[in-house]
């Protein structure tokens, strides 16, 4: 029986393959919660005024800023996929990689400057 070369685990595009898939699982169980939030919005005033209360809690703001990084990081690495998908074959996955991780962080640190400012 052949076991699995975990050398694979070391290269940057199992790692970009990993963060894509756990960004999206993040983002899936998400949604549901954001629905149940927004859906607030239809029971009245007092509910959805006690939703945006609860949405200045300094923890909520935390949590606002893990969506944005997870959104960009799934966008980054959807956006990869693409490329090499459809792209010419160059040999160019670690520039994608280093540029998607890039373009998340970015996004990333401008909305948290955003909530801080």
């Amino acid at each position: 029986m052949r076991r699995n070369d975990s050398r694979a685990h070391a290269h940057a595009s199992w790692w970009a393959f990993w963060l894509h898939r756990v960004s999206g699982l993040l983002l899936a169980l998400f949604l549901p919660l954001h629905f149940m939030l927004l859906g607030q919005a239809l029971m009245g005033t007092p509910a959805l005024d006690g939703v945006l209360k609860f949405t200045d809690h300094p923890l909520v703001k935390v949590a606002e800023w893990g969506l944005v990084t997870l959104l960009a990081l799934h966008l980054t690495g959807g956006v990869r996929l693409l490329l090499i998908e459809y792209g010419p074959a160059s040999g160019l996955r670690k520039n994608w990689i280093a540029g998607g991780l890039g373009l998340a962080t970015a996004a990333g640190l401008a909305f948290a400057l955003a909530l801080v400012g």
